[in-house]
């Protein structure tokens, strides 16, 4: 048995969670950040409209997961809607090395969500992989050609640092039996910037928050964080819950309904200079699959999903229970587990209790 990388950041043993919430907010699509790259159609016209297309788009980093995962995937069924994995990396190199306060280095996918939009209903859901989970890692082609041998109670973020974003597709279809048909990776250092330029999100905690490793210190109420801040606010665990990580996915929940909110309410066509500076955080920081790695690409997925509706999206946690031999890492719940990607397989409802986490007391955040 192969046991969990070494994280070099310090980990609490867990107990039960405290109690705390974050106060609960309508959830929003992710893909809809994704769509904001539309807007720039209508920025200009002749010459202009098409420097501006053409810079945007060459942003955008395309990964041909086809090539990259081969056959050995599962089957596309006619009734599984579409499923889009969703990564928030941290590279803590390059862009990223001035924005934490930790000594954690390499790369690290420390938030993973599962899109699922359902055919022809106007209801999709959001499934969080919590970092901490202990996976097994498929043989993987890493992004330098060689290939890395198969692994079991591998922590899942440490499938992005050793073999890289495909890796992780392969990963999440091998433990849910779920085919991804897209992927879309957001990186932090763009992440910090994108929020600057819509002049900072406003979120609201019942309870302070004190994290020396991320640097957060927030009293109870209402904050505009500017993208530093909310870079500390999305990392944080020490300062809320138990201390995990599993606390730490209730407040990226929360900001990211939050931070989609205010993007909404951004008078885009108003102030297309603003528009513009949106468009190209949002695009330089923006990692996709190969079907989705233009702006022509982006706004015809778009357009496809204008049928689900927003306020009825329901993001839950992946059920998780602690782990026998290593109380700082968990694992996947059964039958909860089971149940739940079988449902997100079939496209049917996901029945109440595969959405308890044993972990958290019982509850899907």
């Amino acid at each position: 048995m192969t046991h969990a990388p070494t994280d070099t950041e310090p980990r609490r043993s867990r107990r039960a969670p405290s109690g705390r919430r974050v106060r609960p907010q309508r959830r929003r699509r992710v893909w809809r950040w994704i769509v904001l790259v539309v807007v720039v159609l209508v920025l200009g016209a002749g010459g202009t409209a098409y420097w501006l297309y053409s810079d945007l788009n060459n942003n955008i980093k395309g990964v041909d997961l086809e090539r990259s995962l081969g056959d050995d995937r599962p089957e596309k069924l006619p009734t599984s809607g579409q499923n889009i994995l969703v990564l928030g990396s941290d590279s803590r190199s390059g862009a990223n090395a001035s924005l934490g306060t930790g000594k954690v280095s390499g790369a690290r996918s420390d938030t993973a969500l599962v899109m699922h939009i359902p055919d022809g209903r106007t209801q999709a859901v959001a499934i969080s992989i919590p970092r901490d989970t202990l996976v097994t890692r498929p043989e993987c082609t890493k992004p330098d050609g060689s290939t890395i041998a198969p692994a079991e109670r591998v922590m899942f973020n440490s499938v992005y640092s050793v073999a890289g974003p495909t890796c992780v597709v392969k990963t999440v279809e091998q433990m849910s039996g779920v085919r991804m048909d897209h992927f879309v990776e957001i990186d932090f250092a763009g992440f910090k910037d994108l929020v600057d330029a819509i002049g900072g999100v406003p979120v609201t905690i019942d309870q302070a928050i004190s994290d020396k490793s991320s640097g957060l210190d927030l009293s109870a109420g209402t904050h505009t964080l500017n993208g530093t801040e909310s870079l500390a606010f999305v990392r944080t665990r020490h300062g809320v819950g138990d201390g995990s990580d599993l606390g730490r996915i209730g407040l990226q929940q929360q900001f990211l309904t939050a931070l989609l909110s205010e993007i909404k309410k951004q008078d885009l066509l108003g102030s297309p200079t603003k528009t513009y500076k949106i468009a190209d955080e949002l695009t330089e920081s923006m990692t996709t699959d190969s079907g989705l790695a233009s702006l022509t690409k982006l706004a015809d997925f778009g357009r496809s999903l204008n049928g689900v509706d927003p306020t009825t999206m329901e993001t839950i946690m992946l059920p998780v229970a602690y782990d026998t031999e290593d109380p700082n890492r968990v694992v996947a719940a059964e039958p909860q587990a089971t149940q739940l990607w079988k449902a997100i397989r079939s496209d049917s409802e996901i029945p109440e209790s595969a959405k308890k986490s044993p972990a958290t007391g019982g509850s899907s955040s």
